[in-house]
């Protein structure tokens, strides 16, 4: 299944992709489950799944606003320098564990919704990333069972303001400004995705393609961040873990490449869709 958050006619809803349509899964389901976090709370993927059999669905994807994936996660869980390529670019060092930092829901835009330029910095980076969607509660899950935890994937931009980023040696100022980190358009569930599948990941600025790489080219794979993340902190349904941007960022181009108002940012995860965002001066 391929799973979204939206609104309509003013209404927040969550729904199911059909071809070009999508099953409204807030009306369907009024009353029981509010939203995509509540389903995975309930373990309802396979409800879910027997509920859209056969449905042509309810509106056009063109006649909803998209929302990000999960506008509500617990907890987003970000992975920094997880590509070598990425780390070679940046000119660190390998490191025996992963970078973890956090993002906060605010932070996120949906598909299509403009992802925002602060008037204080011109230093807005793209980081194209494939975000995992926890489908379970568990605590210390052993990497070999971690799939089992997983209940989908999707496009992830995790736009970063360069030079709040380095103000001290925490990221958190330069990755949680509002309404820049591009999520969507909707996540493939596990049942689309075989387990250990290489995803292939793109990032297009304008038309041009400035990071493109293979999730088999992480330094910390999928499974071991799980089994890392859920030892120092419960994991919950609907947490996403975003794992880590590989090499092509703009900051470490010459001339730099940062985004601009007008733009429009791509994130493509071949196996599941492309998250498209413009970019939008936001004012001052």
């Amino acid at each position: 299944m391929k799973l979204l958050s939206f609104k309509k006619d003013g209404r927040e809803s969550f729904g199911a992709v059909v071809g070009e349509r999508v099953v409204d899964l807030g009306l369907k389901f009024a009353g029981r489950y509010a939203d995509i976090v509540a389903v995975l709370k309930a373990g309802a993927l396979a409800e879910v799944e027997s509920a859209i059999a056969g449905a042509t669905g309810d509106y056009d994807l063109s006649d909803i606003e998209f929302l990000p994936v999960i506008p509500n996660p617990p907890k987003i869980i970000c992975i920094g320098v997880n590509y070598d390529s990425h780390r070679t670019e940046i000119g660190r060092d390998p490191s025996a564990r992963p970078m973890v930092f956090a993002r906060f829901p605010l932070s996120q835009s949906g598909h299509l919704e403009p992802m925002l330029l602060p008037p204080e910095s011109p230093t807005f980076d793209y980081e194209g990333e494939i975000a995992v969607i926890i489908g379970k509660a568990g605590r210390r899950i052993a990497e070999k069972d971690c799939w089992d935890y997983i209940a989908g994937y999707a496009p992830y931009n995790d736009g970063s303001i360069r030079d709040w980023q380095r103000h001290t040696a925490q990221w958190v100022p330069g990755k949680n400004w509002y309404k820049t980190g591009g999520f969507g358009p909707w996540m493939s569930t596990r049942g689309e995705i075989a387990d250990n599948q290489i995803l292939h990941l793109k990032t297009r600025l304008n038309g041009m393609e400035v990071q493109n790489a293979t999730s088999d080219e992480m330094i910390f794979s999928i499974p071991y961040l799980i089994e890392y993340c859920s030892t120092f902190i419960p994991l919950e349904p609907g947490d996403v873990i975003v794992t880590g941007t590989p090499g092509g960022v703009g900051v470490r181009r010459e001339p730099k490449l940062f985004m601009k108002d007008g733009d429009l940012v791509e994130v493509e995860i071949t196996e599941v869709g492309v998250l498209k965002n413009p970019i939008k001066a936001e004012p001052a």
